[in-house]
C-alpha cells in the first residue's frame, strides 16, 4: 500500500473477552455523554435508553443534538470558519438538521433536487448552499439557479451547455466548481472510492476531459468559473490522499491561468478537497483528530499552491458521516435469540432484532462493521461467537457479522448499535414493508421527535388502488 494513501479502513479485530468488557461504552464510538448509569442501563444526554423504547417503541434512531452541534463547531474551528465547512447533507438530512447546520454557521452540500428543496423549506440560506449530482434535471438546475444557490459543481460537458443556458433563460449568472477526478488511489472499498478515473463522477484530469470542461465552462455565458472540486473517498483518516489531489489541482489551476483568458480566471478562488473524513465504527478503533488533520492538510495546500505559483485558495470540505456518524444511535429490541451449528464442534448464536437492512443497509452495500452494546441491564455470561441480524426475508440481513457476545443476552433486551447517524435513515427503505423508524433527538435530558415514526397509512396513501 503506498503511504502516501493509507487508510484505516480495517478494525484490529479485538474480540471482547469478558462480560465486564462488553458493558463497557467505547467513548469513540457513540455519542457525548453516553455513559452507563449505576442500575446498569445506558443513557445519553441525560435521557434513559429504557425509556425512549418504552415511550417512542423500537426500532428508533436517538441523535444527541449537542454532540451534532458540537462537531459542526470543532470542523469550524478547524478549517478557520463555517463558511468553508459544507455539511454533506447526504448523511443526514431533516429539516431541524438543516435548523442546526445553520445556527452553528456552517455551509450545505445538496446532492438531489430533494435535498435541495428541503434546505430550501427549512430556510437555509440559499448562498451557503452547493449542488452536487452527476446527473442534474433541468428542474434541478432550475431551482439551484433560481433560488441563488452559491455554487453549482458541474459535472458533464452537456451540463455545462444546459446550464449556460438555463442561467441565460433566468438572467443569472451562476458561480460554478467543475469537479475533477484527479487519479489519486485511497484505501477504501471500491463503493466509496470516488477519485480514481474508472467511475462516474467528474472530468478526468489525466485524459485532458477536465482541461475541456474548464475551457468550455469559461466560455459559456451566463457561468462563473469559481474553481474546482474532487472527492478522494470515503471513511478516510489522513491528509495525504487530499495532499496529493490538491497538489494535482493546482497544478492544473496553473495551467488554466496561464491558458485561459485573464476575465475567464479572474474570479477562480475556490478549491473545494470534498468529504470522506472518517470515524470509529467500531472499539478499536481511533477516532479522527479533525484539528490535527486540518493543520496537515492546510500546511500541505499552502506548499502546494506555492510550488503551483497560484494564490492560496479558499479551502472548502464537505463532511458529513464526522458530523452525524458519531452522534446517533440505533435502539433496537431483541426478539429471537437462536444457536446455530456451524460444525460438529461449534455453533454460533444468532440474536435477531426488530430491524435491520431496512434501517442500515451499509453492513450488506458495504461490509460495514458496527458496535452493538446491551442497554437496558449490565449482562454478565461468557462470551460466545454471535451474529447480530435483523427481521428481514434475506440470509444477508446482518447488521454485526462477527462479535463475541455475553451468552446471557435474551428476549426483550435492549441494544444499541453506535455510530448510526450518517447514511442509516438516508438509506432506509421499505423492504419487507418495514416502517422507517423515527428519529428521536435528545438535548438537556429531554427527549423529542424530530422524525415520526412511518406508519402503514403513509404506505397506503401513496398506492393509487
Amino acid at each position: 500500500m503506498d503511504p502516501e494513501t493509507h487508510l484505516h479502513s480495517e478494525p484490529l479485530k479485538q474480540k471482547i473477552s469478558s462480560a465486564a468488557e462488553f458493558n463497557r461504552i467505547p467513548e469513540a464510538v457513540y455519542p457525548v455523554d453516553t455513559v452507563r448509569t449505576p442500575s446498569g442501563s445506558v443513557s445519553i444526554a441525560g435521557v434513559d435508553l429504557t425509556d425512549i423504547a418504552e415511550e417512542y417503541g423500537t426500532s428508533a434512531f436517538v441523535i444527541n443534538e449537542d454532540d451534532f452541534r458540537g462537531r459542526c463547531r470543532a470542523l469550524a474551528e478547524a478549517f478557520d470558519g463555517g463558511e468553508r465547512v459544507h455539511y454533506a447533507s447526504k448523511a443526514l438530512l431533516t429539516r431541524e438538521v438543516a435548523r442546526w447546520v445553520k445556527e452553528e454557521g456552517l455551509a450545505l452540500d445538496v446532492a438531489s433536487q430533494g435535498e435541495l428543496a428541503l434546505a430550501l423549506a427549512a430556510e437555509f440560506p440559499a448562498d451557503r448552499i452547493t449542488v452536487h449530482g452527476n446527473n442534474k434535471s433541468d428542474e434541478f438546475l432550475s431551482l439551484a439557479i433560481t433560488s441563488g444557490a452559491e455554487l453549482i459543481v458541474v459535472d458533464s460537458l452537456q451540463e455545462i451547455d444546459r446550464l449556460s443556458a438555463l442561467a441565460q433563460q433566468h438572467q443569472r449568472t451562476q458561480d460554478v466548481l467543475i469537479r475533477v477526478t484527479p487519479g489519486v488511489h485511497v484505501d477504501t472499498h471500491e463503493f466509496i472510492a470516488t477519485s480514481h478515473e474508472d467511475q462516474k463522477f467528474g472530468f478526468s484530469l489525466a485524459a485532458g476531459v477536465a482541461h475541456d470542461a474548464a475551457v468550455r465552462t469559461a466560455a459559456a455565458p451566463g457561468l462563473r468559473l469559481r474553481g474546482l472540486h474532487c472527492h478522494v473517498g470515503s471513511q478516510v483518516f489522513e491528509a495525504s490522499g487530499f495532499a496529493l489531489a490538491a497538489e494535482r489541482l493546482l497544478g492544473f489551476w496553473s495551467q488554466l491561468l496561464d491558458e485561459l483568458p485573464a476575465d475567464a480566471t479572474a474570479s477562480l478562488d475556490t478549491l473545494d478537497l470534498g468529504g470522506g473524513y472518517g470515524i470509529a465504527y467500531t472499539a478499536d478503533q481511533e477516532p479522527l483528530n479533525v484539528a490535527a488533520v486540518a493543520e496537515d492538510l492546510k500546511n500541505k495546500v499552502a506548499e502546494a499552491a506555492k510550488e503551483a505559483g497560484v494564490p492560496y485558495p479558499n479551502l472548502n470540505v464537505e463532511p458529513g458521516r464526522a458530523i452525524a456518524g458519531p452522534s446517533m444511535v440505533t435502539l433496537y429490541r431483541v426478539g429471537t435469540v437462536k444457536d446455530v451449528p456451524v460444525n460438529t464442534k461449534l455453533s454460533r448464536r444468532y440474536i435477531s432484532v426488530d430491524g435491520g437492512m431496512s434501517d442500515n443497509i451499509r453492513p450488506a452495500l458495504y461490509q460495514a462493521e458496527y458496535d452493538f452494546r446491551v442497554v437496558n441491564r449490565e449482562v454478565s455470561g461468557r462470551v460466545i461467537p454471535t451474529r447480530i441480524v435483523g427481521s428481514h426475508c434475506e440470509s444477508g440481513d446482518i447488521l454485526i457479522n462477527d462479535a463475541q457476545v455475553p451468552d446471557d443476552v435474551q428476549v426483550g433486551d435492549l441494544i444499541m448499535v453506535g455510530a448510526t447517524g450518517a447514511y442509516c435513515y438516508s438509506m432506509a427503505s421499505r423492504y419487507n414493508m418495514m416502517l422507517r423508524p423515527p428519529i428521536i433527538a435528545i438535548r438537556d435530558g429531554q427527549a423529542r421527535v424530530m422524525v415520526r415514526r412511518e406508519t402503514l397509512e403513509d404506505i397506503l396513501s401513496l398506492d393509487v388502488f
